[in-house]
C-alpha cells in the first residue's frame, strides 16, 4: 500500500480562505501534508517586498491548520532542492501557475523526479495581495489631510 506525501508551498502571509482551501483540498489528495512557509528573504526576493506577518508567525498558523502534519521553512525558489529535503510524491500550487513560464519550469523540474503537479483553483476574490494593498490604502495619509484638518480649525 502506498503513502502519498503531499507538500505545499506557500508564504502564507495575511492567511486567508484561499490559503485554507489549497490545505485542504491538498490533504484530500494524499496521505500526508507537508506545508512549505517561504522564509522571509525568499518571499522578499520573489515578490519584492518582505511579508507583513513575521515567519514564525506564519509558520506558527500554518502549523495550527489541522490538514497539515508538518510544515517548516522553504528557503528555496528551487523545487527540485525542497523535493531532497521532503521526499514529496506530488506538489500542490493555485492555478494561477498553470500554463505560466514558472509554471511549465515547476512541472519540467517534478516531473525529473516522478512528482505530480497538481493545481487546485486560486481565489480570486480574496488575496494576499489584494489584503495588502487594503492595508497600505488605509495607512496612507489622505491627499490634502492636513490642509483639510488646518480650515477646518480656521
Amino acid at each position: 500500500m502506498s503513502h502519498t506525501v503531499g507538500y505545499a508551498p506557500g508564504v502564507y502571509d495575511l492567511f486567508h480562505i484561499g490559503h485554507l482551501n489549497i490545505l485542504r483540498h491538498a490533504r484530500a489528495r494524499c496521505d500526508h501534508l507537508v506545508a512549505g512557509v517561504v522564509s522571509d528573504e525568499t518571499a522578499t526576493g520573489m515578490k519584492g517586498r518582505p511579508p507583513v506577518i513575521p515567519l514564525v508567525e506564519r509558520l506558527e498558523i500554518v502549523r495550527s491548520i489541522r490538514f497539515v502534519d508538518a510544515a517548516f521553512v522553504d528557503t528555496s525558489h528551487d523545487k527540485l532542492e525542497m523535493w531532497r529535503r521532503v521526499r514529496f510524491d506530488v506538489i500542490f500550487k493555485g492555478d494561477d501557475w498553470r500554463g505560466t513560464p514558472k509554471g511549465e519550469r515547476l512541472e519540467a523540474a517534478m516531473a525529473s523526479v516522478g512528482v505530480e503537479v497538481v493545481y487546485f483553483p486560486y481565489t480570486v476574490h480574496t488575496s494576499s495581495t489584494q489584503l495588502r494593498g487594503a492595508l497600505d490604502a488605509l495607512a496612507a495619509p489622505a491627499p490634502g489631510g492636513a490642509e483639510v484638518i488646518r480650515s477646518a480649525e480656521s
